[in-house]
């Protein structure tokens, strides 16, 4: 009977051995297998590649659009060749202006159709050499007497920026690229709107050029890895 029990025993602890191995094993291999997708999905994450072609300029300057309105939206600004042409045409009611490949950085935006007069404008003065602050005075002095039409207050700017000059092709994400909106309230100031002529945080909005014709309110989000 004794060697009965024992039999029985020694089987038993053979038995949970063999099952503890093989959870351990399991646990092992699924550990690896882990890592290796984690692995896999950081190289995926490193594909990256130059913003070197028009059609790169494109995607990478969409990104600025709300994502369901970037199939129809016009797409302005300098080519590879360095000519400011339309890119792409759009029937909705956002433009999107790309990033200037002559220039260090990124920096696209999208926005509201109703804001190009002011947006040309711009464009117009800079390429008659004006400087930041001549445009400014003049812009302001256009919009006050009626001449520069300003859009519909609240009228927004998306803008998708940052110091990288690689993207994503399969994501068009640009590198550490994060966002900012500004919301156009021509000649609000703090009072009418009760926000802060400063930001009291790192993502709090406050208005920006309070009392002119570039009153807006600016909007910075955390970048997504730091939220």
């Amino acid at each position: 009977m004794k060697r009965i029990i024992t039999a029985i025993f020694f089987t038993g602890v053979l038995i949970s051995c063999n099952t503890s191995e093989e959870q351990k094993n399991t646990t092992e291999e699924s550990s690896v297998t882990e890592k290796t997708t984690d692995n896999t999905s950081d190289d995926a994450k490193k594909q990256l590649v130059p913003i070197d072609s028009d059609e790169a300029l494109i995607a990478t300057a969409l990104m600025a659009a709300p994502e369901e309105s970037r199939a129809q939206c016009k797409v302005i600004g300098y080519n590879m060749a360095g000519e400011f042409v339309t890119l792409r045409e759009g029937d909705n009611e956002f433009i999107v202006l790309a990033d200037d490949p002559k220039k260090s950085g990124f920096n696209a935006a999208c926005y509201h159709k109703d804001l190009e007069p002011f947006m040309a404008r711009g464009r117009e003065l800079r390429a008659e050499g004006k400087s930041a602050v001549e445009i400014f005075e003049i812009r302001e002095e256009e919009a006050k007497s009626g001449k520069l039409d300003m859009g519909k207050p609240g009228s927004t700017l998306h803008i998708y920026y940052g110091p990288g000059e690689s993207y994503d092709p399969e994501t068009s994400e640009v590198e550490g690229a994060q966002y900012r909106y500004v919301v156009y309230l021509p000649f609000a100031t703090s009072q009418s709107t009760g926000l802060p002529e400063k930001p009291i945080g790192s993502n709090h909005p406050w208005i920006m050029n309070p009392g002119t014709h570039r009153a807006h309110i600016m909007i910075s989000p955390l970048p997504e890895d730091k939220e």
